[in-house]
Formats: C-alpha cells, sequence, structure tokens
C-alpha cells in the first residue's frame, strides 16, 4: 500500500523544490498541473523509471489519488521513495494554488 502524503506537506515539500510526478494522461496534464510536475502517465510509467532521480523523495499526483496510490506502490516496488499525493490536482486546484496549463515542462 502506498505511503500518501498531505496536500500542506506536499505543498511545503514542493515550494523547496520536490520531484513531482503527474501520473494523469497527456490530455489532463495538459488542462492544468502542478507547476514544475513531470508528466509520466500510468500507463507508460515502466518507461519513465530510468528517468525517475535516485535518492530523492518522489511525490506522486494524478486527478483524485487513486492512480498516485498504484504508480507510488510501483515505483516503491522499483526501489524509489514514493509517496501519494491525497486529494491530487483536484485538491491542489481547490485550495487555490498555482496551476499551469499546457504540456511544460515535459515528459520523464
Amino acid at each position: 500500500m502506498a505511503r500518501e502524503v498531505e496536500l500542506e506537506t506536499f505543498a511545503s515539500a514542493w515550494s523547496a523544490g520536490a520531484v513531482v510526478l503527474d501520473v494523469r494522461e497527456p490530455e489532463e496534464y495538459r488542462v492544468g498541473h502542478v507547476p514544475g510536475a513531470q508528466l509520466a502517465p500510468l500507463s507508460t510509467l515502466a518507461a519513465a523509471l530510468s528517468h525517475v532521480p535516485k535518492g530523492r523523495t518522489v511525490y506522486v499526483i494524478c486527478a483524485s489519488g487513486n492512480r498516485s496510490q498504484r504508480a507510488a506502490d510501483r515505483l516503491t516496488d522499483a526501489g524509489l521513495d514514493a509517496l501519494s499525493v491525497v486529494g491530487g490536482t483536484r485538491g491542489w486546484v481547490g485550495s487555490g494554488r498555482p496551476v499551469v496549463t499546457g504540456s511544460a515542462p515535459g515528459s520523464v
């Protein structure tokens, strides 16, 4: 079972330059994502593993927290320190935090 992190804790880590993986599909990502989040759709996560920084906590986010839990489990199984963000992007947006639209900064 994936370890989870509350939105407030994630926001602090994000402010400090945390590694953030958005595991939604590209269309969802383009509509709005956490600034600096790298796109790594759950369906292609295995291919992105070699690009995920080792030795740092990886914060995994999706729309609401379901896909990010599965992705965090996979990353943990691969030896990474991964946390699923409770509430996901919906929670982030709903709390009035910054959102970026479009495809930048790109995929992992």
